[in-house]
């Protein structure tokens, strides 16, 4: 049986159509995320690595689903072992469930609350991929995915999800995954960056996004997925509690995207269309474990305060020298940590429980335990996503060589292009001179504002990879 609070047959849940369609709708939102992000991260890449970068959010639904049935389920959400570890035999392979068999006290089947549970799970490596951009083995990833899934994933959503695990009795507050999915993808992101290293060209040559519709293509999906993320995240749709995630969750967005913009203007001069896309993600990210805790009021002020900061956490890479490709590290695991965090000072206590936060006269308490669940999950997930990818270097090589990524890892991984410049069809490969990429828009490559470099370039109409020289006098190399 599921762990659960156990109570007298005359108070016994029974199934609710009206939960469980509900709950179905919200884990098909939450599929549907997942292909945004690989649009989102698509379109931010050079022309020659865009099918690589689908593909390296695509294959997380392949291997993750097939593992979450296999014994994921039952590590994360099993009988608790400790506090760190769940498992329960029924749930390897999703065999021993009854059709209409109930989730510990709520009123929706296993079996829904397990597959709504899988997209979170499918999402959360998913994420890592955008900070790993142009660079790296297919196969490599394909393998830390699984085994970054079982030891570091599974585990974590245990001890913030779980009855039992040991941040959940702590008292940590997450609602949908500021911990369990943001952060912990950010840190491990951080972590496999330290093992693979740079790009070639990296704060020498423009990265520039060659698709900002694709981009904003992925940035609206996202957020129109992020209502299922975050409202289904309550699990039923009778009290109240999932229509106040949801309102925060557009309320929070809304004023990240304009705290990212406003910032970008005062730092960089313009109000540009990645800072828009990358604005509404920073809010989507921090409201993710706020939005059962906080008013809208405190929505607009975790928003906010995330689209700034957020802004200014993209261009830490350059001071630090890390090559954080799509700023995973700077949107995901800062926005995680501020959303997380802010729960300690604005929480209501009249949401999803009455912990209350320091400017609702809860005093330091909840933010001290928002502190010990975001030093702990973050910790963990660098040095073990660390360790991982080391290992994985070591054995089979992580990233590929360098010719390859010269080239282009579409050809090299997948034998394919985006786009057909050659007019035959199929894919050909761009001829150098045939103009490849989309000039002009400024990148997470290259910080949140456009560099004179960028501007030099794009005032001359020539496209990246033309063959030209660059405004430093340096000859590009072919970049289609």
């Amino acid at each position: 049986m599921p762990p659960g609070i156990m109570t007298l047959a005359a108070d016994k849940a029974t199934l609710s159509p009206a939960n469980t369609g509900f709950m179905l709708i919200c884990t098909a939102l939450v599929m549907l995320m997942t292909p945004a992000l690989a649009f989102f991260y698509g379109g931010m890449v050079r022309v020659k690595s865009v099918l690589n970068m689908l593909m390296m959010s695509f294959i997380s639904l392949g291997i993750v689903t097939v593992l979450w049935v296999l014994y994921g389920f039952g590590l994360a959400f099993g009988q608790d072992n400790g506090g760190f570890l769940g498992w329960t035999g029924d749930f390897a392979g999703l065999g021993g469930i009854g059709l209409t068999e109930l989730w510990g006290t709520t009123t929706i089947p296993i079996y829904v609350f397990a597959v709504f549970q899988l997209m979170f799970a499918v999402i959360t490596p998913a994420l890592i991929s955008g900070a790993l951009a142009d660079r790296v083995k297919f196969t490599a990833w394909a393998l830390f995915i699984a085994l970054w899934a079982t030891v570091v994933y599974f585990p974590v959503a245990h001890w913030v999800w779980a009855e039992g695990g040991w941040l959940f009795d702590l008292g940590v507050i997450d609602f949908a995954g500021g911990t369990a999915v943001h952060i912990n993808a950010g840190a491990a992101a951080l972590g496999v960056i330290l093992v693979v290293g740079k790009r070639i060209g990296f704060k020498k040559d423009p990265m520039r996004p060659h698709s900002l519709p694709l981009v904003m293509l992925g940035a609206g999906l996202l957020w129109f997925g992020w209502f299922g993320f975050n409202a289904g995240s309550w699990l039923n749709n009778d009290d109240g509690v999932g229509a106040v995630a949801f309102v925060n969750t557009q309320v929070a967005t809304a004023a990240a995207m304009l705290g990212w913009l406003g910032y970008e203007k005062l730092r960089h001069g313009s109000f540009t269309t990645l800072g828009a896309a990358s604005g509404a993600v920073a809010g989507l990210v921090a409201i993710t474990p706020a939005c059962g805790a906080v008013s809208p009021l405190g929505a607009i002020a975790v928003g906010v305060i995330a689209g700034v900061l957020c802004a200014m956490a993209v261009g830490l890479k350059y001071r630090f020298g890390y090559d954080d490709s799509l700023d995973v590290v700077g949107v995901h695991l800062v926005g995680g940590v501020v959303g997380s965090l802010l729960i300690g000072l604005f929480a209501t206590g009249g949401v999803q429980s009455d912990a209350k936060g320091l400017f609702y006269g809860g005093g330091l308490e909840q933010l001290g335990k928002q502190a010990v669940g975001v030093v702990c999950v973050l910790s963990y997930s660098l040095v073990v996503s660390f360790l991982l990818a080391k290992i994985i270097d070591w054995v089979m090589g992580f990233r590929v060589s360098e010719d390859e990524e010269v080239a282009g890892v579409d050809q090299a991984a997948h034998a394919e292009t985006a786009y057909d410049f050659g007019g035959t069809g199929g894919g050909a490969v761009a001829r150098p001179g045939a103009g490849a990429v989309a000039g002009g828009a400024p990148s997470h490559g290259d910080g949140p504002g456009r560099s004179k470099r960028q501007d030099t370039a794009a005032a001359s109409g020539k496209a990246p990879g033309s063959g030209e020289t660059s405004a430093s006098g340096k000859e590009k190399r072919v970049d289609a």
